[in-house]
């Protein structure tokens, strides 16, 4: 068998293209994102691929990969999105231009009406993660690699090696370009791929497949544990939006399960792994014990704030209000850092305030979602008359730093939902309801 119709075949049998449906790929120009982009184009076809190669500027050659990238999807019969974005000037570089990238990949995804995003990584970059996390951070997920799907985000590729990735492009007849920096010894990554595996190679041949093989193991154990961490949460009533647990009820938790939940929680805000250590689930645990406001940075943008006795954990506010935006039901819109959807819902699902259920023909169709304004008033779900939101905010005790960000899903002039704050009453579901909508609101 061919490597080309054995990494097809790997691949088909991972299920995590979408049957009938939209895949977005991103491409660099890498031999990994050129595999991805034609195996993606021999199994759905080339109608229902979209690629997205994203150009940060920061090397010399980044306009030629763009070109590169160009030419071969007009030579596929790929439509391929550029997206240019700047970076900051300070910060980790390498960190930056990773959630650019992946923040374009979503609203290419919106934009585009794609099901999935489907990135390159392989089981050679399996390896390297793993390493570098080991070493890097603390804690049992730096042995769990990277998820073969997260969400809307997929890595088919993930069981193939670089080397047959190469293969199947020189078999294919595909070209792709090299990454002068990846020959750049400074950077860590480089160094575990050019100096630390090899050795580990020379000491045992089977080193990639043994930590491959471990990682496997330990997400096959991690289910039973997010199993248990959703039964904490359940019981202290941890989640909504943003993430946040009262302090009190977090001390009734086996200290493990503190751990393990509060890193949920930090992950939820910042949308991806954030190591927390041993000091810093203590010093979260003194935070909510010492009363009044009081924050604490747990880096990568995101911040842990208590206030009224509730722990929340809330990424940097955006630097100004985000405009208005349509959203069709069923559909999907991006609103600053949040992507809201609606569905149309069966009956017998029980809503929530983040995922609320409503009366579909009360609607006025396509919703608005808008931020917070002066004078907005809501008739909240369960209570009598009418309530001003600043005092819903403060009632529900929601920081003042996140007011301004929550999405509002507005129907024809009138607030239907305050994402995770409240539902209004006017769009409540009742007997006499024929068809459901159910919204949901996620940060990006």
């Amino acid at each position: 068998m061919s490597t080309a119709a054995a990494v097809t075949g790997e691949v088909r049998k991972t299920g995590l293209f979408p049957e009938g449906g939209r895949l977005l790929a991103m491409l660099s120009g890498g031999a990994d994102s050129v595999c991805l982009l034609h195996v993606a184009r021999e199994l759905l076809g080339p109608d229902a691929v979209v690629a997205l190669h994203v150009n940060h500027g920061l090397r010399a050659a980044a306009d030629g990969d763009q070109r590169f990238c160009e030419d071969l999807c007009r030579r596929l019969g790929v439509p391929l999105l550029v997206e240019r974005v700047s970076l900051p000037e300070r910060g980790n570089t390498e960190a930056l231009a990773r959630e650019a990238r992946y923040r374009a990949a979503e609203v290419a995804r919106v934009q585009t009406g794609s099901d999935r995003i489907a990135t390159g990584h392989t089981a050679t970059d399996q390896v390297e993660t793993i390493l570098y996390r080991l070493v890097s951070s603390p804690g049992r997920r730096a042995l769990l690699g990277m998820a073969p799907r997260r969400g809307h985000l997929v890595r088919p590729l993930l069981g193939i090696s670089a080397d047959q990735v190469r293969a199947y492009c020189t078999e294919a007849g595909l070209p792709w370009v090299e990454d002068e920096t990846n020959a750049d010894t400074s950077l860590a990554r480089n160094r575990l791929r050019l100096d630390v595996l090899p050795s580990l190679r020379r000491i045992h041949p089977a080193a990639d497949a043994n930590v491959l093989a471990t990682a496997a193991q330990l997400r096959e154990e991690a289910e039973v544990l997010e199993e248990a961490v959703d039964r904490a949460a359940e019981q202290v009533g941890a989640g909504a939006l943003p993430p946040a647990v009262e302090a009190a009820r977090l001390r009734e938790l086996h200290p493990a399960l503190r751990r393990l939940l509060l890193r949920r929680l930090a992950e939820q805000a910042a949308g991806g792994p954030l190591p927390l250590t041993e000091e810093r689930v203590s010093e979260l645990e003194r935070l909510g014990a010492a009363g009044g406001t009081r924050s604490l940075d747990l880096g990568g943008g995101v911040t842990a704030v208590s206030e009224y006795g509730v722990i929340r954990f809330r990424v940097e506010e955006p630097s100004s209000v985000s405009e208005p935006v349509s959203l069709q039901v069923p559909g999907t819109c991006v609103f600053g850092t949040w992507v809201v959807s609606s569905r149309i819902a069966e009956p017998g699902v029980q809503g929530t305030l983040d995922r609320p259920q409503l009366d579909l023909d009360r609607l006025s169709v396509p919703l608005t979602v808008r931020a917070w304004r002066d004078g907005d008033r809501i008739r909240p779900l369960g209570l009598d008359g009418t309530k001003s939101l600043q005092d819903l905010f403060t009632d529900r005790k929601v920081p003042r730093s996140l007011r301004h960000t929550l999405p509002i899903v507005e129907s024809a002039g009138e607030i239907a939902w305050v994402a995770g704050v409240a539902v209004s009453d006017d769009f409540k579901v009742t007997d006499e309801t024929r068809s459901l909508v159910q919204l949901d609101a996620r940060t990006i």
